[in-house]
């Protein structure tokens, strides 16, 4: 974000150590390119552990305005490589912003290279803490649901290889400012290999 206030997208690349530190590595969306988003997104390491999408579902309902990121399954993702994109919606919509459309074209273009093809990704919707948090929750489900559908419909990335889960506003990036933009946010997560 931009002291002026001004909304941009972002792309953060980001290692989550107990799923809520961000890397020092950051570009905006008008530096960002397919190369950034391969280079963070292919870096898989061997032991890397298997997660549960249905059971990060059934954490993120049980413990709604509790946290999710100490939770086992959802701390497996931090060990996992991942990208934050801030996507713009309308107010309180699932309704993708047009001008995010690059950015969700961007990652497309990243999924279909043949060093990221073979894998899975997960798609993490978030949200800030304005509004309820069993509505936040179900926003960023609804959320994560729309950029997996527009990459698996407009951008024919496989769906077989994207899975989506809202957090809501259980796992801030910015703990000390629930209320903040900064975290409405998609968090996009290399889950392994196809099998």
């Amino acid at each position: 974000m931009t002291g002026t206030g001004e909304k941009k997208m972002n792309v953060r690349s980001i290692s989550l150590a107990l799923g809520l530190l961000l890397a020092p590595c950051i570009a905006s969306a008008q530096q960002l390119d397919n190369s950034q988003i391969m280079s963070t997104l292919a870096q898989m390491g061997s032991a890397a552990p298997a997660v549960d999408v249905a059971l990060l579902v059934e954490e993120a309902n049980a413990n709604v305005g509790k946290g999710v990121a100490a939770l086992p399954n959802w701390s497996k993702l931090s060990e996992l490589s991942q990208l934050i994109v801030e996507i713009d919606f309308e107010n309180n919509s699932t309704a993708i912003e047009p001008k995010s459309y690059r950015t969700v074209g961007l990652i497309a273009d990243a999924l279909h290279h043949p060093d990221l093809f073979r894998y899975k990704f997960l798609i993490v919707g978030h949200s800030s803490a304005t509004g309820t948090a069993k509505h936040n929750l179900e926003l960023s489900q609804k959320r994560a649901d729309a950029v997996n559908e527009a990459l698996s419909t407009t951008f024919a990335v496989s769906p077989d290889r994207l899975f989506s889960v809202g957090a809501g506003e259980e796992w801030p990036i910015d703990p000390g400012h629930p209320e903040s933009a900064d975290n409405r946010r998609v968090q996009l997560i290399n889950l392994g290999l196809l099998k």
